[in-house]
Formats: C-alpha cells, sequence, structure tokens
C-alpha cells in the first residue's frame, strides 16, 4: 500500500490549455519519478483510493496522477474559481492524514512500459524505428506534456504512422490536434525520416 504521511502538505492548482483540466502541484510525490497513471472512470480507479475520493465530487469526470501532481477534468459548467478551493483542501487533507493514494503497486505508464510494448514479430528495421520514437517521446516531449498536467505514451508504429496515447489534461484539449501535428507529428518526421504521421488514440482530435 502506497502511502503518504508528510505533514505539511502545499497544493497549489496551475492552469494548462485545456479549460476543462486542472493542475494541482503537491511538494510531495504521489508516484514513483517517471510514472503515470490515468483513470478516465471511476470504475478504472480501483487501485487509487485516492482518485475515487476525488470522483465523490459530482463533477470530477477524470483523474490523472503524476509523479508530484494530480490533474483533475471536470463536466460541469461550473468555473474554476468556485470549485478550486474545495478540491484544494480536500487534497491537502487528505496527503496530509496519510490517506492511501494506490493499493499495491499502480500499473503506470512509463518509458520502459512502452519499450514493452513494441510487438516481438516486428522487424529489425521498425523495432529500431518504434525505440527511436519512445526515446524521443520520452525525452523531448513527455517533459512539456507533463508541465500541462497531461502525458503522452507510445502504443504503435507501423507503415509511417506512429500511434500516441494521451492522457490527462491532454485528453479532450481542444488544442491536442495542434500540440499532436505541430509540435509532436514535425519534431518525430524531422528526427525519423521514416515517420509519416502521428495519430492519437483514445482522444478526441
Amino acid at each position: 500500500m502506497t502511502e503518504n504521511t508528510t505533514k505539511a502538505v502545499s497544493v497549489y492548482a496551475e492552469a494548462n490549455p485545456n479549460p476543462e483540466s486542472m493542475k494541482f502541484v503537491l511538494n510531495t510525490t504521489l508516484l514513483g519519478e517517471g510514472g503515470s497513471v490515468d483513470y478516465p472512470t471511476l470504475e478504472s480507479a480501483v487501485e487509487s483510493p485516492f482518485a475515487q475520493e476525488l470522483f465523490n465530487f459530482d463533477y470530477v469526470s477524470r483523474v490523472f496522477i503524476a509523479s508530484n501532481f494530480v490533474t483533475v477534468t471536470k463536466n460541469s459548467p461550473v468555473q474554476w474559481a468556485q470549485l478550486i478551493p474545495e478540491l484544494r483542501t480536500f487534497i491537502k487533507s487528505y496527503i496530509e492524514a496519510g490517506g492511501p493514494i494506490f493499493l499495491g503497486t499502480p500499473t503506470t505508464s512509463t518509458a520502459a512500459s512502452a519499450a514493452a510494448e513494441v510487438p516481438a514479430d516486428l522487424s529489425a528495421e521498425d523495432t529500431e524505428i518504434s525505440q527511436k520514437v519512445i526515446d524521443l517521446l520520452e525525452n523531448y516531449v513527455r517533459p512539456a506534456v507533463e508541465q500541462d498536467g497531461g502525458n503522452i505514451t507510445f502504443k504503435s508504429y507501423k507503415e509511417g504512422i506512429v500511434t500516441v496515447n494521451l492522457q490527462g489534461s491532454c485528453s479532450g484539449c481542444p488544442s491536442a490536434t495542434v500540440t499532436l501535428k505541430a509540435g509532436i507529428e514535425n519534431l518525430l518526421k524531422r528526427m525519423v525520416p521514416e515517420v509519416q504521421e502521428v495519430v492519437a488514440e483514445g482522444v478526441t482530435l
């Protein structure tokens, strides 16, 4: 069981490009460095009592947990200015009380797990390209995406097309198309000439 017993916890809210999401940054660790977990529904959050408690707020529709922050997505027309104080108080109180973040070890998205997704039956060339893409996503793209309260993970590479997963604030973000095409796709095409297109799974673009 993962618990955090830090007494003096500070929590501040940080806006991101998705107007329906808010990033709450803490001065303590919620998850191991480089890992993240995305819970798009209450049912998917069975391993995280912390996320389940957040889903108890009727306006919370998605919870994304990373090393030292949690991104909350709302499905309510109520402005964040009215919701932030309540959520910030809850998060601070829950962590300070030593409430469990996870039950056991969560299934996280990391560079290692992305590498494990590369099918064993790929050609040597495609395997090498996949690894190059994973390295670029991990070293150049992911840190920037995390700054906005989200995450990006490698899903697959086939015939010039890279498929990624966008999580946290990136999911459903109005600027996701621009970020994906103008930013991520251009970078990968420049660094890995074999890449022709980048598409996102699990997000409406």
